[in-house]
């Protein structure tokens, strides 16, 4: 396949546009069916689960999480932190609640985050937040057996981002025993010249700083007993998935406890869209990491 540096600036933008490569619908229907069907699964969860909204974890107006939780809640639960996807200037924890469908019926705590997507948040702000939340969390709820992450496209960039956190400067180290990764993106470099950028006005120190393929060493530093799941849709874009392997791959020769999973039969969207039944093969890979299978 031909190197991201080497492609034109169309070639690239078409490798970064998820919606075209559906095997299922079209560009412009792939995206309107993966917010419905986000939508549909988060108020399903909210039905499901008891639920703590708008909980803030900073000053800031987009500085809230939601919490869903088990009816039969013990002190003993394990806890999944999901961070949505949409190229860091779409959707909100607004929809991101679906996973809570099968997590809360084997008695797990779903919390969803909020953060400032662009133009109003940059970069640098989005990941702090990110990093804020996750300690706002381990204050708010201390009693847990297990901290896992889940993230989707821009959201798996973030978590990653998470793993590779110098928690030094934070009052607290949170201990993260899984990381689950859905079609993310993990080196930010190829998209500078493409129109994902332009609400983001990145430069190429703020993309360095901001992509997990350099911050390996980070990761075995700071989260080395952390089992990270990488996960690509088999119709994601070339591109795609040569991110999701290379990540792999780099995580992997350092010595990190890691595995990617090619999903067949999805696109970016519905890899991700599936994980509100408990059946799927990525549910079924995160109850696992918890011992709920």
């Amino acid at each position: 396949m031909t190197h991201w540096k080497n492609m034109n600036k169309c070639d690239l933008q078409r490798q970064y546009s998820p919606s075209q490569w559906s095997h299922r619908l079209s560009a412009d229907d792939v995206i309107k069916a993966h917010v419905t069907a986000l939508e549909q699964g988060t108020a399903r969860a909210r039905g499901l689960a008891q639920t703590l909204l708008n909980v803030p974890y900073g000053e800031g107006d987009g500085e809230k999480l939601d919490v869903y939780i088990p009816n039969s809640s013990s002190l003993d639960v394990s806890l999944v932190i999901y961070i949505h996807g949409g190229y860091w200037q779409f959707l909100s924890k607004e929809e991101s609640g679906f996973m809570a469908v099968p997590m809360v019926q084997k008695g797990v705590v779903v919390v969803a985050v909020d953060y400032d997507t662009a133009p109003k948040g940059n970069m640098d702000l989005i990941v702090s937040q990110i990093r804020r939340s996750i300690v706002s969390v381990m204050q708010q709820y201390s009693h847990f057996r297990g901290l896992y992450l889940c993230g989707h496209s821009a959201g798996a960039h973030l978590v990653a981002m998470v793993l590779s956190t110098d928690w030094s400067q934070y009052n607290i180290t949170p201990q993260i025993n899984g990381a689950l990764l859905v079609s993310g993106i993990y080196d930010l470099l190829p998209i500078l010249s493409t129109d994902v950028n332009e609400p983001l006005k990145m430069t190429e120190e703020v993309a360095l700083r901001n992509s997990p393929m350099k911050l390996v060493p980070e990761v075995k530093l700071s989260s080395p007993n952390c089992h990270i799941v990488v996960a690509v849709a088999e119709h994601d874009s070339p591109e795609f998935r040569n991110q999701s392997e290379e990540y792999y791959k780099d995580l992997k020769k350092s010595g990190l406890n890691v595995i990617l999973e090619d999903v067949p039969n999805t696109d970016h969207f519905n890899i991700i869209e599936e994980m509100t039944d408990g059946e799927y093969h990525l549910t079924q890979l995160l109850f696992k990491m918890m011992g709920k299978s």
